[in-house]
């Protein structure tokens, strides 16, 4: 017993210091085992197990004091712990903010420039007089006098964490030459805090943060990605403890990131030749493969917008030689071959879209580090490289087919999508990536055209008639029910126009199949449901759709109406005009390509002649 070393001595210390240095590197080790294991729940388990390791020696390590020799191995163990369990959860949580902010504050007493010595040398008196007492060698008066002073110290480090995270690191990185041994831990913690502020897109803090840890290398600048060149993480001691990521790499895993994420605003809000700028930036840094079909998807669709087609075909071809992740480049190649007015191309890539849309792709195994999509905001649907899903692509398909004249193959990719929504497979079809698109009703519409299109109206009566068993019953059924029913805008507000629209795809399918007296019946159905749905105030739209209607109203006779529309058409021609252009669905402007709209002017003429008015 004479021969043991107390717990609190220097050499006991030292000791411990040695073996959780040692447990450290060996969960290190475990992790990077994990990352290479091609089994996912051993490499799960093992990266568990690693995590839960981590945490326990973490829990240890802030149970000594706060000293020089403990601090370097403390932040490199709350490094490696943030950096799993980040990557585990796939994503920066809150808890992960309280873990750095902990880290600092246990760094604290160090960090105040004039309090630095007493702060110091304090802490470490009370510590020897804690021992001391023990052992009843210490008149309690003078136990209480340090006792004071370190609560006190401690009350004032107390209300300086008010100032919040980005106090701390301020205070921490601008004294931190008094602790030189500290530097690289401290880089690599504030690579972690950027990682943090990067996804909680708080990058006023993030900003200043790299203001700081740059403020020795260059002039202070606001411009993100060259605050980012110019860190310089300084570099780890060959003796240093094992870390699962280091600060340079992370420092280029943040630089990809941010030129990515700024390059993919820039191209969205039109500024081209920044986000061209910031997109060549990102392929050029450390860019996965998966991110990089994603970069090069997203240059072709800045240098197809800035007018160069050739150069942004190629981009796109390197997209689909990148990787397996085809959807993307596909839809931006179906873009610029619209835009080239190469049709066949452009079918054909949006064929490629929805075969590759249907492979179900198991991801690949990430590595057990901070990586670039990591710090990648969720897809946004408004996003250009957002390529929906199967059935958002065959619509696409579809649609562009019908307005192509490709009736046939437009209405077999039609009937394909009705199928799905029918047997239940696609219960929740949505637009697709690129406004305006169809809701459900509309979609049945457009497949009735392409199917009358295509010659198939017998087809097309069918899905008219499925989509009139689902619609008409909205309608209100007394004639009196109807200023109600104009008045509503919470449920089903387009609901008539829906069913006369129905009507008139029927009358159309009766004109194919030479049932006239059928035809003239729907016909009728579809103009007084357009008479009693469309409030006057909200009666303008198409000129050439209103002036066929009007010459349709007089060749069946209907005086009165066709009165009260001209007259409405007389008074929209002396409005201003700038408003009034809209675009027609789809499915009325295959309608109107069935009818020759008649001269207006002669029309005009002959009703002023006529003695209607």
């Amino acid at each position: 017993m004479a021969h043991q070393t107390p717990l609190g001595s220097s050499a006991s210390h030292v000791s411990c210091l040695d073996l959780w240095r040692e447990k450290n590197d060996q969960l290190v080790r475990q992790a990077k085992v994990a990352q290479e294991s091609s089994l996912p729940l051993r490499r799960q388990q093992l990266a568990q197990d690693a995590l839960e390791g981590l945490r326990r020696l973490l829990c240890s390590l802030r149970g000594l004091p706060a000293t020089v020799s403990v601090l370097p191995l403390e932040l490199t163990v709350i490094c490696n712990f943030i950096t799993l369990r980040a990557n585990l959860a796939q994503g920066f949580t809150e808890d992960l903010a309280q873990d750095i902010q902990q880290g600092l504050e246990r760094e604290m007493p160090f960090f105040d420039p004039p309090c630095v010595p007493q702060t110091r040398s304090t802490f470490v008196t009370f510590g020897l007089l804690q021992r001391r007492k023990a052992r009843d060698e210490l008149a309690p008066q003078l136990y209480v006098c340090v006792h004071s002073t370190v609560l006190e110290t401690q009350g004032q480090l107390g209300a300086r964490l008010e100032h919040g995270l980005r106090g701390l690191w301020d205070s921490a990185l601008r004294v931190s030459s008094l602790l030189p041994e500290l530097l690289p831990a401290l880089h690599h913690l504030a690579g972690l805090q950027a990682a943090l502020w990067l996804t909680t897109n708080r990058l006023g803090d993030l900003t200043l943060l790299l203001q700081t840890l740059t403020v020795s290398q260059s002039r202070v600048s606001e411009d993100m990605l060259l605050l980012l060149k110019t860190w310089r993480p300084p570099a780890e001691e060959s003796d240093a403890p094992l870390t699962l990521q280091d600060a340079r790499g992370l420092r280029d895993v943040l630089l990809t990131a941010f030129a990515y994420r700024q390059g993919l605003q820039e191209l969205i809000t039109g500024s081209l030749p920044k986000a061209l700028s910031s997109l060549h930036e990102a392929a050029s840094g450390l860019c996965p493969r998966s991110l990089l079909v994603q970069v090069y998807t997203a240059l072709g669709t800045c240098l197809r917008k800035m007018g160069s087609p050739q150069r942004a075909l190629l981009y796109l071809v390197a997209a689909l030689k990148e990787g397996s992740t085809w959807g993307p480049p596909l839809l931006e190649a179906s873009r610029l071959y619209q835009q080239l007015g190469n049709i066949a191309a452009e079918i054909e890539s949006l064929e490629l879209l929805v075969e590759a849309l249907s492979i179900t792709r198991i991801p690949e195994a990430r590595q057990l580090l901070i990586e670039v999509e990591l710090l990648l905001p969720q897809p946004d649907p408004a996003s250009p490289l957002h390529c929906g899903t199967q059935s958002q692509a065959k619509y696409l398909l579809a649609s562009r087919c019908l307005q192509t004249g490709r009736a046939a193959d437009a209405a077999e990719h039609y009937l394909d999508l009705l199928a799905l929504l029918l047997d239940g497979s696609e219960p929740k079809f949505s637009p697709p990536p690129c406004p305006p698109g169809p809701c459900v009703p509309e979609l049945f519409l457009e497949a009735a055209a392409a199917l009358i299109q295509a010659g198939r109206a017998q087809d097309a009566l069918t899905v008219c008639e499925e989509l009139l068993s689902r619609t008409s019953f909205l309608l209100p059924k007394r004639p009196r029910l109807w200023e109600d029913a104009r008045r509503r805008t919470k449920e089903s507000p387009h609901c008539s126009h829906w069913v006369s629209a129905t009507h008139l795809l029927q009358g159309q399918a009766w004109v194919q199949l030479g049932a006239q007296k059928e035809a003239i019946s729907e016909y009728s159905r579809c103009l007084e449901l357009i008479f009693r749905a469309t409030p006057k105030d909200k009666e303008q739209g198409n000129q050439d759709a209103s002036y066929h209607l009007l010459q349709t109203l007089r060749r069946l006779d209907r005086r009165d109406e066709a009165t009260a529309l001209w007259r409405r058409l007389e008074a929209q021609t002396e409005l201003p005009q700038e408003n009034t252009a809209w675009s027609l669905p789809l499915y009325l402007e295959i309608c109107l390509g069935w009818i020759r709209p008649p001269d207006r002017e002669t029309l005009r003429e002959e009703f002023q002649t006529s003695g209607d008015l």
